[in-house]
């Protein structure tokens, strides 16, 4: 059962790849994942959206390329 918690994170972490155009988009986007990941992990939902949120933007900051 752990493994597949564990393989379920790293698909939800696969979907910061769809970046979005705009700021607002990708923060959307990362913060879905992030909620999905955490309820997928018996985490806190809110601290999963902020921190997927947090991360698709600075993703999408650092590699722009990428992202489009």
């Amino acid at each position: 059962m752990r493994s597949k918690k564990w393989i379920i994170a790293l698909l939800a972490c696969g979907g910061l790849a769809a970046c979005g155009d705009t700021f607002g988009e990708r923060a959307l986007i990362g913060a879905g994942t992030g909620v999905a990941g955490a309820a997928i992990l018996d985490g806190n939902i809110a601290t999963g959206a902020l921190v997927g949120a947090a991360a698709n933007v600075a993703y999408c900051e650092k590699y722009p390329s990428r992202c489009n």
